[in-house]
């Protein structure tokens, strides 16, 4: 039975394309598969046996026959756009003239909103005329996106098509008399982009029988954890409950989804709310109704087992943690996933340029949100942002879809993708004095071009796996300029970190070092949550192998935070480089998002063999959020 397990595990993990991916993330790289989803993992219960065997004994293994098949477009994709909307649109953040803090989807039960107040007040008023699928779409498809997925049913149980399992929907609650998600895969299909939806399978507010909502019902799954986080074990009474809601509301709507749109994804969330033999039920009845259909990383797991198609990692990522496999990150425009007039917080196009390129250099997809308004229109921010990563991709695009993993770490001047014997140079940093140097490749290059111009490149030597590329002064574009090295045969590299000593700024996050020790824990890579904790444990510590471009001292300041104190006065970081040693005094931070850069000294590195750049704390007693060291000349 472990061995099945780990097998459920290992075939989300494994790479396809075998040249590009050899040289992915080591076992030490790679965060559990607690640390790497959000929204935790429930307690095991003592049906999760039965149905772990159930699954891996059969239905599911059956299906691993065409994983690959099912996700050939979603690997080609590499990025597509989330849309949360619902009656929370019509609020837009607010409720009776008070802000909603949080995200504006989950208004109701911060604001706890009594179920049928919401019915009335809210959801009657989601009479969405100005919507336009077709206007929509292409939008997404300018922006360079290859699929979208909309919230069909959220968290607070409304169904957005005219359900005939439930009554809680937009044509009998709203009197809306147009399905938006038909139109929506009409026209998606029309201009080539897949199509899918997001279903809130284990946390329903509307439902009486259904976990989440403790302010009407007093169910289990709520903010006030009644009956604690694992009430199937301590409130089995109420698995008649959720056996009832999954029978009569659950698995009918989603057969009603998958008979009536045949959607190519269908997109899961919070599964810890239940338990996972019944997580397990509702993703079997899916994949019977449609052996074809995606089925995202949130549906049904445990520690050991997930039974999805691929991984997903955080919402709101700042950083990206290396994953093995397939895996999809889930970024917001601004803070909020659901439609919000307060939160003004929206990030730049260059950001979500650079995250997208990150993540396809990491093997993975982005699903970048937005959260149109109440009455169908994409918010004028969102739209803009949309239209900025469009006028990248509309020169860049052939440099994410369809890319896989780089063998490369990440540079000075920026990160890279695959695709062949084509590796895609993503420059965000581009060199003042024109040289650019990559390192680590061990395919020999045929040749170089701007991607944008089709101008040449030169490309010298400059040791056994280094080149020097001499570019232009001007960069093509100021968030991310592509540069096309092809190569003899597949793109191949080595591992390392190549210091660029010359000029610029080099950042070693502690994601991406090699972790070697044991009690190693992760933050999810949100803005100040991009950190490694289990360095006040003795003998733990970072390393990140490096050279340098051109032997020279370079200063050293690392970037941490205190989530918990008293510190120990004695607690001291630690940085150690061949014969130098570097200390610094750990200070406590205001609070664990109280990010302190500290400056180290200076390190003497040297060019030639990888030499390892650790980190260690000495003695501290409490932990201590690590997320990066930087390296400036």
């Amino acid at each position: 039975m472990k061995t099945l397990r780990i097998l459920a595990m290992s075939l989300l993990a494994a790479p396809t394309l075998a040249m590009a991916q050899a040289d992915g993330p080591t076992a030490q790289q790679r965060r559990s598969a607690e640390a790497n989803e959000p929204m935790g993992i429930g307690a095991a219960s003592a049906h999760d046996a039965e149905a772990v065997d159930r699954a891996l004994n059969g239905w599911w293994r059956e299906s691993q026959a065409t994983r690959d098949q099912r996700l050939a477009w979603f690997r080609q994709a590499r990025f597509g756009v989330f849309v949360h909307w619902g009656p929370y649109s019509v609020l837009g953040g607010q409720w009776k003239g008070q802000p909603n803090p949080g995200y504006s989807e989950h208004i109701m039960r911060v604001a706890r909103i009594p179920r049928q107040t919401y019915k009335d007040e809210v959801a009657a008023k989601f009479q969405p005329e100005a919507y336009d699928a077709r206007a929509w779409v292409k939008m997404m498809k300018n922006a360079g996106a290859g699929y979208v997925i909309l919230t069909a049913k959220h968290h607070d149980g409304f169904a957005l098509w005219p359900s005939e399992a439930s009554d809680y929907n937009i044509a009998q609650v709203s009197g809306f008399r147009r399905d938006p998600l038909a139109e929506l895969v009409q026209a998606a299909r029309s201009e080539g982009l897949k199509v899918g939806f997001y279903y809130s399978h284990a946390f329903d507010w509307e439902d009486p029988d259904a976990p989440g909502n403790d302010w009407d019902y007093a169910n289990p799954g709520g903010d006030k954890k009644l009956h604690g986080a694992d009430w199937w074990n301590t409130d089995p009474q109420f698995l008649v409950n959720t056996e009832r809601y999954i029978d009569h509301k659950v698995i009918p709507q989603l057969n009603e989804l998958i008979t009536r749109y045949h959607p190519d994804i269908l997109w899961f969330d919070t599964p810890g709310k239940l338990p996972f033999f019944q997580q397990a039920r509702i993703v079997e009845a899916v994949r019977k109704a449609d052996p074809n259909v995606v089925i995202n990383g949130r549906a049904a797991r445990s520690k050991d087992t997930n039974l999805g198609d691929y991984l997903d990692t955080a919402d709101r990522p700042a950083e990206l943690r290396p994953t093995a496999g397939d895996w999809e990150a889930i970024p917001t425009t601004n803070e909020s996933y659901g439609y919000n007039q307060l939160d003004h917080s929206h990030k730049s196009v260059e950001h979500f340029v650079q995250l997208i390129a990150k993540a396809s250099a990491k093997g993975g997809n982005i699903l970048l949100n937005v959260g149109p308004r109440g009455d169908g229109v994409i918010d004028a921010p969102d739209a803009a942002i949309l239209a900025g990563i469009g006028r990248w991709m509309s020169v860049n695009g052939e440099s994410i879809h369809g890319t896989t993993r780089t063998p490369l770490d990440r540079q000075a001047w920026g990160d890279s993708t695959v695709k062949g014997d084509r590796l895609y140079l993503h420059v965000f940093n581009w060199p003042k004095d024109g040289s650019l140097r990559l390192g680590g490749l061990l395919s020999p290059p045929r040749r170089a071009y701007l991607l944008a111009t089709g101008a040449p490149v030169t490309v010298r030597n400059a040791g056994p796996t280094d080149y020097d590329l001499t570019l232009p002064a001007q960069a093509p574009d100021a968030a991310d300029s592509v540069i096309v090295v092809e190569t003899d045969g597949p793109v191949r590299g080595r591992t390392g970190r190549l210091i660029e000593t010359r000029w610029g700024d080099n950042q070693l996050l502690a994601f991406d070092a090699q972790a070697q020790g044991t009690g190693f824990t992760y933050g999810d890579g949100k803005t100040a949550r991009f950190y490694v904790d289990g360095l006040e444990r003795p003998g733990n510590r970072l390393a990140w192998p490096v050279r340098a471009t051109k032997a020279a001292p370079a200063a050293v300041s690392l970037r941490y935070s205190t989530p918990v104190g008293p510190i120990s006065p004695q607690a001291h970081f630690v940085v150690r480089y061949g014969a130098t040693t570097l200390t610094a005094p750990v200070v406590a931070t205001a609070n664990e998002k109280d990010l302190r850069e500290i400056d180290l000294g200076a390190l003497p590195l040297a060019e030639g063999d990888l030499s390892d750049l650790s980190l260690t704390i000495e003695g501290a007693a409490t932990p201590v959020h690590v997320f990066d060291l930087r390296l400036r000349r």
